[in-house]
């Protein structure tokens, strides 16, 4: 990685980032390979260096394997050491309910295990994680408050770096996963109030690894029983529909398991079970 690197009218905010962690001796990155986490992580490594600085991948029946390999190459290219933490939020009868705090049972198991195995292990006198300025102004991020609760930093939120921002820093950091799509967990392909199992999650995951390998790099899945709702990107719309195609969607999505394919009209919507519930009530 480079280090002359200027990150023009960002610089600001990145030397903010640089100066929050630069106080700690070992901090530890909570990492998932998206942009928002490796930029994070590769501010990390700039301002402490890869020895001490260690990237914790939480990994579970939620984290699709694509992911989990494609994180690895990340950290790999910024140069990072990666611990891997088996998380166990499955087993939470509260994280099995799936409501709208799903995201916070996750993340609480995370950084719980992470204080329980890491910190100690690793020396850590800091976690942080990647919420972003634009994730801080959400209301359906239960996350947030799991970090709260453990005290865990938000480097890129308290210097005011928006998602267009991070992006912005991960090119001129050169980083691999810069213009990577937004990839939620496989959970969140599950309705809230039905219940996340390892064999739904499975299914979505082959699902949509079928559909990638169709060329719908940006797609998400729906598990609704029998039914998968597919959604992807409106510009994919009119590629997924020709006839060819269509069959070859089609076969991709019943051979994971579902009885019927249907294509959402709507596209790729972002916390599409999310945030009609937040939303009920704030008028």
């Amino acid at each position: 990685m480079h280090h002359d690197v200027t990150f023009g009218s960002d610089q600001q905010a990145v030397d903010h980032v640089l100066e929050s962690l630069s106080g700690y001796r070992r901090v530890g990155v909570a990492y998932s390979g998206g942009v928002d986490s490796a930029t994070l992580l590769a501010l990390a490594v700039r301002a402490l260096g890869p020895q001490r600085v260690v990237a914790v991948l939480g990994v579970s029946a939620s984290l699709a394997r694509d992911e989990r390999s494609g994180a690895h190459e990340v950290a790999s290219f910024i140069g990072a050491p990666v611990v891997e933490v088996p998380t166990h939020e499955a087993d939470n009868p509260a994280y099995q309910r799936n409501g709208p705090d799903r995201c916070f049972h996750c993340k609480d198991e995370l950084f719980t295990r992470i204080a329980d195995s890491v910190v100690e292990q690793y020396g850590l006198d800091a976690v942080a994680y990647g919420e972003n300025a634009d994730d801080a102004r959400r209301l359906d991020r239960p996350g947030s408050r799991a970090a709260t609760d453990h005290h865990v930093l938000r480097p890129l939120a308290d210097a005011g770096l928006d998602k267009a921002a991070v992006r912005r820093i991960a090119r001129a950091l050169e980083l691999p996963c810069a213009d990577k799509p937004a990839a939620p967990c496989l959970a969140s392909r599950i309705p809230h109030f039905e219940e996340v199992s390892p064999e739904k999650l499975a299914q979505v995951e082959a699902a949509e690894a079928g559909l990638r390998s169709l060329g719908f790099v940006d797609c998400r899945v729906r598990h609704h029983g029998e039914v998968a709702r597919v959604e992807l990107p409106t510009e994919d719309l009119t590629r997924a529909l020709e006839p060819a195609m269509r069959d070859r969607v089609r076969a991709a999505v019943r051979t994971a398991g579902f009885r019927f394919v249907t294509v959402d009209l709507a596209g790729l919507q972002s916390g599409a079970f999310t945030l009609p519930l937040v939303a009920v009530g704030r008028g």
